[in-house]
């Protein structure tokens, strides 16, 4: 559900929800980020790791834009698998309108064929993006785009790349100008929708990866459990990272403590920025078996607990 507008009617102004959906890794959270010009979204070559919907509000001109970056698409093996599937699904549907994003490296594979499907039946405006241009042929570029414009039915189709930044302002510009004149539902320097201490959790769970990276099961979940501003102004931040086996903490941990330090490090520069203002960050590691089978979990993640 949107937020109460926070901004006055003003004659010209437009707002409106795009989903970002795509195959896991295909750069969604970076592009994400790239039109925020912050970063909020979790990024990693570890795949699936956004889990719930991830909105980032991005201002162009007298237009406001809110990206919903969701769980990217894959074949769902496991119940966590297909409530993130779902979630992603979901996201597209209550948008005003869909930018599929295709990694133009790995071009039309059975997987994106696969989405294209439940994709035509998404009654919304529908936009093609080719991501990571910089790494590919020209002409395959424009086949790859001609082949998929076939498939499905597209209004409009963008080349870029989100890392480097190539193509994202036309990106940009073309949403500005085709989502609904109305009131910005955000106030102006509001960058993204979620609490503190979920963003604080995500940035935990990003250094995770990129310390252990294929070591641990992307299962791994981190919960801001406490949240407390002291007198001086700095936060008291205490977080759990959630890991299923014994033999996880210990990796988790490190030898000395050295990985959490790191971890921890990592994690506290980041949410410091993000929260504006210093950072005491205490971490914690527990075991707890079968949590991906646990309700209240997906409850905190945010996302739909799948009951089949």
């Amino acid at each position: 559900m949107a937020p109460e507008d926070t901004s006055p009617e003003t004659a010209g102004t437009r707002c409106g929800f795009i989903a970002l959906i795509g195959a896991t890794n295909a750069g969604k959270s970076t592009l994400l980020n790239r039109l925020v010009g912050e970063k909020i979204a979790i990024v990693s070559h570890k795949v699936q790791t956004t889990r719930a919907t991830v909105r980032g509000i991005a201002l162009h001109g007298s237009s406001q834009i809110i990206f919903v970056d969701t769980p990217g698409l894959f074949r769902p093996k496991r119940r966590l698998d297909r409530a993130m599937v779902e979630t992603a699904w979901g996201g597209a549907r209550e948008a005003d309108a869909v930018a599929l994003l295709v990694d133009a490296r790995k071009g039309l594979t059975d997987e994106l064929r696969e989405q294209l499907t439940p994709l035509s039946g998404i009654g919304k405006k529908k936009i093609l993006v080719l991501n990571k241009i910089d790494l590919v042929r020209r002409d395959t570029l424009l086949a790859l785009a001609g082949e998929l414009n076939t498939m499905a039915r597209f209004e409009a189709t963008f080349m870029i790349s989100a890392l480097e930044g190539d193509g994202s302002e036309d990106l940009m510009r073309y949403l500005a100008a085709h989502v609904a004149p109305g009131p910005w539902l955000y106030p102006e320097d509001q960058v993204a929708d979620a609490p503190l201490r979920v963003l604080a959790a995500e940035i935990t769970r990003e250094k995770i990866f990129e310390r252990l990276h294929q070591e641990l099961p992307y299962e791994t979940h981190v919960e801001t459990e406490q949240w407390t501003t002291r007198k001086d102004g700095s936060a008291r931040v205490e977080q759990t990272i959630y890991v299923a086996r014994d033999s996880q903490k210990k990796i988790v941990i490190g030898k000395g403590g050295q990985t959490l330090k790191w971890i921890s490090t990592q994690a506290r520069r980041e949410i410091t920025e993000a929260a504006g203002q210093p950072v005491h960050l205490f971490i914690f590691v527990k075991v707890r078996e079968g949590w991906a089978d646990d309700p209240a979990r997906y409850r905190e993640i945010g996302i739909a607990f799948p009951t089949d």
